[in-house]
């Protein structure tokens, strides 16, 4: 498939940059505001698998019994989040994700976390275009509380992102990372 038969939502995932005067730009408002729909619905739930649900319709994948998050939770698309097994998600998270954002098993999200996969160009010529990048987060990570990752990010298997930290490079397996921008504090034994 070429890039003139894949969707908007397809090209920004495949790593697209797309202006805003892009002719298809539009229909990412429209789906935002399907979204945010049903934000409000998720927003306003206590109930552990009435959430699990919600989420599951936002995110068009079936969300395990194992995993459990706590609301507000945030997003603007919804689509391109992918979860896998026992994850725990805390309060006030948002993840951006027309890049697309990956949690693998097992994996801990303090509260305010941010895991944004779109961005834009510095130059004030091209700032009108958005820019992706796919986070991964591997298994048995560990997020600090207001943390934020930026697109293209891949935290490692096993590592921590210490609180507060702003990851723009990929964290190695078994390490931990901590401060603006994130360095390697030390390695996980």
């Amino acid at each position: 498939m070429n890039n003139s038969e894949k969707n908007i939502f397809e090209r920004l995932k495949s790593g697209e940059s797309v202006p805003f005067n892009d002719p298809d730009y539009s229909q990412i408002g429209t789906a935002v505001s399907e979204t945010k729909k049903l934000l409000v619905k998720l927003n306003n739930e206590a109930d552990d698998k009435e959430i699990r649900k919600l989420l599951s319709q936002i995110i068009d994948q079936r969300i395990d019994e194992s995993t459990t998050v706590f609301t507000p939770f945030f997003t603007n698309y919804g689509k391109n989040i992918k979860l896998g097994k026992n994850i725990f998600i805390n309060h006030a998270c948002s993840f951006l994700d027309l890049g697309g954002i990956t949690i693998d098993d097992n994996v801990m999200i303090a509260p305010r976390v941010n895991l944004t996969s779109e961005s834009h160009p510095i130059s004030v010529n091209n700032r009108k275009t958005l820019t992706v990048g796919h986070i991964h987060i591997k298994q048995n990570v560990w997020i600090g509380a207001n943390a934020t990752i930026f697109p293209g990010v891949t935290v490692g298997e096993n590592s921590v992102v210490a609180a507060g930290a702003v990851v723009h490079q990929n964290v190695p397996d078994n390490t931990i990372v901590g401060g603006i921008p994130a360095k390697v504090i030390k390695q996980i034994e």
